[in-house]
């Protein structure tokens, strides 16, 4: 896979009508709780903004129990500059009426929700939206398919996805603060990756995936079937994931001819 530089611009790249295969490189992620931030941190990358891994991991923050929702990785590119816009499928923070009726200012509406659900992790992911939304962020809700998929990568933009490692593995449940396989009492755990291409013969994804022990790949990227990622991606509502995040630069305005 070519290595992205700053002098090159995604659109250069030439397209297979089978296969598109964008140029995105990862590093692993440090620990067991830095998906995001290293799936953020190759965003970067992508779009020729090189920083060190450490200081994106820094400034993302984490939740009391590890890890990170992706509106806060969110709200660091646009705080950075960058556009992004969240294709959200989880119900337990939005309505989806939120979205279908006219005139619903869905940052009111999550302040009211907000005073009646004392989750924590609740509190905590609409107290990122709000900031979300008040920085310039797009909230959308369409059906999630291989077509809405495969049409945002034709436009060169890579996808991070929160999902379910659980389903996307097919691993055993967590349990405990080691975060050990426990198929009794253990929970379903939540992940970060990158969707960067997407075959159209096989009905693949390529999945860039940050964590080392993947038991797909060793070196961080691998096919698998776009229904697997999707289902992975809906499940991903039991850990308050279920989105796909879209992070781009702005686009400059156009020069009219003299």
């Amino acid at each position: 896979m070519r290595q992205f530089n700053h002098k090159d611009s995604p659109a250069q790249f030439p397209v297979s009508h089978a296969i598109l295969q964008l140029p995105v490189n990862i590093l692993p992620q440090p620990d067991e709780t830095t998906c995001g931030p290293t799936c953020l941190h190759a965003l970067y990358r992508y779009w020729g903004d090189d920083e060190p891994l450490s200081e994106v991991i820094s400034r993302t923050g984490r939740l009391e129990h590890g890890g990170t929702f992706a509106v806060f990785l969110a709200c660091d590119a646009l705080r950075k500059g960058y556009m992004a816009s969240i294709y959200t499928y989880n119900l337990t923070v939005f309505d989806p009426t939120w979205f279908t009726e006219p005139g619903v200012d869905i940052a009111d509406r999550l302040r009211s929700q907000r005073e009646h659900k004392m989750d924590y992790r609740l509190q905590h992911a609409t107290n990122g939206y709000l900031e979300f939304l008040n920085l310039g962020g797009r909230l959308r809700l369409f059906d999630l398919s291989r077509y809405l998929i495969r049409n945002i990568l034709l436009r060169r933009m890579p996808i991070i996805t929160g999902l379910s490692s659980t389903f996307l593995y097919r691993a055993a449940r967590e349990f405990g603060p080691e975060d050990e396989a426990d198929d009794v009492r253990g929970l379903p755990s939540g992940h970060f990756v990158i969707i960067g291409g997407y075959d159209s013969e096989r009905r693949k994804v390529l999945v860039v995936d940050p964590y080392q022990a993947n038991p797909y790949d060793s070196k961080h990227a691998y096919w698998l079937s776009v229904d697997r990622v999707v289902n992975a991606v809906l499940l991903g509502i039991v850990t308050h994931d279920a989105n796909l995040l879209i992070i781009h630069p702005k686009r400059k305005p156009r020069q009219e001819a003299p």
